[in-house]
């Protein structure tokens, strides 16, 4: 695997190195690039300020180590951060602590390879990669069997995709695809938000 030029950004500092009991060697990465569109195409898309929040939430709730904001468009990093310090050194941070523990554990990235490297340099061995899809067609690893290795040492990151999921390439850099989701009948089209607190309570409260 190649390095990448582009720093990761951790933020004001490094976070989510702290002890806790039970918590699971994880990290998420959410991908805005490359995705795909609805037609199947690839494409990019930009970041959302609730994709930020409401994930770096879960993942806080959780005992996620970090979670990965991942996308090649500086304008998109430079936003990022900023809301980051806003939440973290800013005001928001001062009124809102219980924000703040959960936005200081983002890190920003230009691509999936350099999430990669960054958890590989951190661990000092190989991450396990996790891709999400909706889609049923793709040999899936169940909720079941991924918690149950999670309570092993291995560091593991869970990627999602944002627009209509991630691109081929991406999923096949990735050693497992996760189960999808299913709902009560045929719509299927969760928010990548619901989608990753979904998860993260079936991983680690089975």
């Amino acid at each position: 695997m190649s390095t990448t030029d582009e720093p990761i950004d951790q933020g004001p500092t490094r976070q989510g190195s702290e002890t806790e009991h039970n918590t699971p060697n994880l990290y998420l990465a959410l991908i805005h690039y490359p995705v795909v569109n609805k037609r199947g195409e690839i494409t990019g898309s930009a970041l959302t300020n609730m994709d930020l929040h409401d994930i770096a939430r879960a993942g806080r709730t959780f005992g996620v180590k970090a979670y990965y904001v991942v996308t090649p468009y500086e304008d998109q990093r430079t936003l990022a951060c900023q809301i980051m310090e806003h939440w973290t050194n800013g005001h928001g941070g001062r009124v809102n602590p219980a924000r703040k523990s959960a936005l200081e554990r983002i890190r920003v990235a230009d691509t999936f390879e350099a999430v990669c490297n960054d958890i590989e340099n951190e661990q000092g061995q190989v991450v396990v990669k996790v891709a999400t899809s909706a889609n049923t067609r793709h040999p899936t690893h169940s909720c079941r069997k991924l918690g149950q290795e999670l309570k092993g040492n291995a560091p593991h990151v869970i990627v999602f995709g944002t627009a209509w999921g991630l691109a081929p390439e991406v999923i096949n850099q990735c050693d497992h695809i996760l189960e999808p989701i299913q709902g009560a009948g045929s719509y299927n089209h969760l928010s990548v938000r619901s989608a990753a607190s979904i998860y993260l309570d079936r991983l680690i409260n089975g």
